[in-house]
């Protein structure tokens, strides 16, 4: 059954939370490879053609990427903020994708897309002709490394902070600050 049109303006937290628990129990549950999309619906008494629609729509990444007017800068700012926000909501996504990427799956369809979508977009060829124009000396690989990094240890290596008081909602302000500061931290990486 196909999603009328009319029928996307009735999606609304309550139908995107239903979805997300759904999707983190049986992931947990069974693991992203046994994980079926029909699975995450049955479990969200939630159309298999809405859950489908829902996640296709969700797409913000790509023309931020892609955008040929914005800087390198701007581009690092959004996807900081982007992914901190996407964490934030989802803080148990980095230690899935670590124990899936462990147990040496390599059929996760998010991570390749994203993979291609980096490596073709004009955020990739801003990047790269960094080192064409001599500002880095280095390979700009380690650039990219280095912002996902800065998005992502923090969530993995929460509870190693812990005893510095960052927990609860001194986290999500520090996560905050970062959105903020990994676009200083790469400006500066790029120029020293």
């Amino acid at each position: 059954m196909a999603i009328k049109t009319e029928n996307i303006k009735n999606l609304d937290a309550s139908t995107e939370e239903k979805i997300l628990t759904a999707a983190k129990k049986i992931f947990t549950q069974r693991g992203y490879e046994a994980t079926k999309v029909r699975d995450i619906a049955a479990e969200a008494d939630i159309n298999l053609s809405l859950v489908n629609y829902y996640f296709r729509s969700k797409e913000k990444v790509g023309p931020i990427m892609n955008n040929e007017l914005l800087s390198l800068n701007d581009k690092v700012g959004f996807i900081a903020g982007h992914y901190i926000e996407l964490l934030l909501e989802n803080p148990d996504f980095p230690k899935f994708l670590v124990n899936e990427v462990l147990s040496g799956s390599s059929k996760i369809p998010a991570v390749a897309s994203r993979r291609e979508l980096i490596q073709r977009s004009h955020f990739a060829k801003q990047i790269f002709a960094l080192q064409l124009e001599n500002r880095i000396k280095f390979n700009p690989i380690q650039l990219m490394m280095n912002l996902m990094g800065m998005i992502v240890f923090p969530f993995l290596g929460q509870k190693l902070f812990g005893s510095i008081d960052i927990a609860g909602e001194g986290f999500r302000d520090m996560m905050e600050a970062r959105k903020k500061l990994i676009p200083v931290w790469i400006e500066a990486i790029i120029n020293s």
